[in-house]
């Protein structure tokens, strides 16, 4: 039976209530998540300062010894670069700055050839450095405490700017499983525990499992990652378990470029499965009429964080 993917006469209330939603709670909260983000990203710049001896030491060789530094120094000059920018005004190959980011150094480069290219990541960034925010740099002194503290915090703000939206979105995620589990408790479900190695399909009546991968393909077997698997206390036929997926947006735009990831999804397991999988989209925020007449079209369901009694329908 559908939930809301059969009521188009509903969308459009629903879509104001949970735009309504997501407003109230980005007023309320986001702030707050972005404050402590950035607090917590401006210890992590003052260490990079410091390891780099306040941005005087910024050579191969330090590089090599910090390369997880490189998103800090990139939001350090003027104007703060992007990845791609740093990689055309470098020269340099773009796996390497990625590799660089995650903390890692290229395993196949040779060591003239990764010297040599860190050597022009360097040059491009020390030329580029940001005196107004680093002003000891131009008198060569050292900094004194607060300036190294106000200066980390600058960094800190750009770092967090250029990640806001998914700062936002994972908090807004987290608080989303948070609100379905104890939602799902107060029902009488418990968390599901040892099913590493096991399938989905194996999990006891009554139970939920977050972030859990459900292998599909058959020549080809990967993982995908569900939210929510629920498995309800009267199993459905075939006992699969419901899946669901947390989401949430804060603007249209982003919610229709991002549509085909769920039908993708949901493809693959039915692919895989049969057609008795059932994923349902938990959804909060902005999400439009095409939004979800493109769900509708592709087998998807959903259920409106500001309507949980719909959990009913999925025989909870």
């Amino acid at each position: 039976m559908a939930i809301n993917a059969d009521k188009p006469h509903l969308w459009k209330g629903d879509i104001a209530a949970s735009v309504d939603l997501f407003n109230d709670w980005f007023l309320r909260f986001a702030p707050d998540v972005f404050r402590k983000t950035r607090k917590k990203t401006t210890v992590q710049v003052e260490a990079a300062l410091l390891a780099t001896r306040d941005l005087r030491d910024i050579g191969a060789s330090s590089l090599k010894n910090t390369p997880a530094v490189l998103p800090i120094l990139r939001m350090s000059t003027a104007p703060p670069l992007a990845r791609d920018r740093l990689v055309g005004l470098a020269g340099v190959n773009k796996s390497l700055v990625s590799r660089l980011e995650a903390g890692l150094l290229p395993t196949r480069m040779a060591v003239a050839t990764l010297d040599e290219q860190l050597a022009r990541i360097s040059a491009i960034i020390t030329r580029l450095l940001d005196e107004d925010v680093f002003p000891w740099l131009a008198g060569g002194a050292k900094p004194k405490s607060h300036e190294r503290t106000r200066a980390a915090t600058i960094v800190a703000d750009r770092l967090c700017g250029a990640v806001s939206d998914p700062i936002v979105r994972n908090a807004q995620e987290q608080r989303q499983l948070a609100l379905l589990e104890r939602e799902l408790t107060q029902r009488g479900y418990r968390r599901a525990r040892d099913l590493a190695g096991r399938l989905f399909t194996d999990m006891q009546p009554g139970t939920f499992a977050f972030r859990l991968n459900i292998v599909v393909g058959t020549d080809r077997k990967v993982n995908i990652p569900v939210d929510v698997v629920i498995q309800p206390k009267r199993p459905q036929p075939g006992g699969f378990p419901i899946l669901l997926e947390a989401k949430s947006a804060g603007d249209f735009t982003n919610t229709n470029k991002r549509r085909k990831e769920e039908a993708t999804k949901i493809h693959q397991l039915r692919a895989t499965y049969g057609p008795q999988v059932q994923l349902v989209l938990f959804l909060c925020g902005y999400f439009d009429s095409g939004y979800l007449g493109y769900s509708a079209a592709e087998g998807l369901d959903w259920i409106w964080e500001h309507r949980l009694a719909d959990l009913d329908s999925l025989g909870l």
